[in-house]
């Protein structure tokens, strides 16, 4: 994350302090009572970790991904941006893992307890992936239950689904194993590539290398097309979509945005604003 949208991070904080594998939809279990507020599956908290409270913040603000970025230092993976931000005692088993494991255990099977539903973890790999994803893998293991699983050709839902992003070299391992708990993260090159949705169910790219547009005056009619013609292609795969780089500032350009991607049916909006990206979803289906 760059220095400008750092500061953004820190801006929103305050006023989120103050104010507070292509899987089906949620949706509420049969014979059980809603525990609370319907899950905002589209919602996705880009950079998790520098929120105060990591996995939590969302959790709290209904999310239904979050993203991590990981380190390998020895035998550990570490969550952090940069190196110089690496700390001993930040791992994705403290912060992510062992959360999740024990909140699914508490609620039944399920990360929303009464809404059957997938919560994607985004592991974005920062060291050299190969060596990375191999260590990814083995701490996944440890969580059998707890992640959806390709095994032999078929897709096991679980309650999370690890999503690889990051360095490119995670590619080769992750291809090459008949069973894996985690699933690679593509780019619009992969878009009606070879590889089934059985393996990238996500495309995610970056908004601003594919449009120019953002959030200020019309969207362009070209770009609109251009952006509900991925969608469709992705979709018709079984994909879903995600961008980031986008306009992540409070205000009409923002929410202007956010409402063509929403028209568009891209599958998850990406923001470092929980309680900003949590009041429009909310204002969109009270609509």
């Amino acid at each position: 994350m760059d220095l400008t949208t750092r500061r953004r991070a820190l801006t929103t904080l305050g006023a989120a302090l103050a104010g507070s594998v292509a899987l089906p939809a949620g949706h509420a279990l049969a014979g059980e009572r809603r525990h609370g507020p319907r899950p905002l599956w589209r919602a996705h908290a880009h950079n998790d970790y520098e929120h105060p409270r990591p996995l939590f913040d969302a959790l709290d603000h209904r999310f239904g991904s979050v993203e991590a970025d990981i380190h390998l230092v020895g035998d550990q993976l570490l969550v952090a941006h940069d190196p110089e931000d690496l700390d001993p005692a930040r791992t994705l088993e403290s912060l992510y893992l062992d959360p999740l494991a024990a909140r699914v255990r508490a609620n039944r099977g399920c990360v929303y307890r009464g809404y059957r539903g997938s919560l994607q973890l985004l592991v974005d790999i920062k060291t050299e992936g190969s060596s990375t994803y191999l260590a990814l893998d083995r701490h996944l293991r440890r969580y059998r239950h707890l992640f959806t699983t390709y095994a032999h050709g078929r897709v096991l839902p679980g309650p999370v689904t690890a999503v690889v992003s990051g360095d490119r070299a995670a590619r080769a391992p992750m291809e090459a194993q008949t069973v894996r708990r985690a699933f690679y993260d593509g780019r619009l090159a992969d878009l009606g590539s070879q590889a089934p949705a059985s393996f990238i169910p996500l495309i995610s790219d970056n908004w601003t290398l594919n449009f120019t547009w953002q959030g200020v005056g019309a969207f362009p009619d070209a770009e609109r097309e251009k952006l509900r013609g991925i969608v469709r292609a992705a979709h018709e795969r079984g994909q879903k979509v995600r961008f980031w780089a986008t306009p992540d500032l409070a205000g009409p350009a923002r929410d202007a945005l956010w409402a063509e991607l929403l028209a568009a049916d891209v599958d998850y909006l990406n923001t470092d604003d929980l309680a900003g990206l949590e009041a429009f979803l909310d204002a969109r289906r009270a609509a």
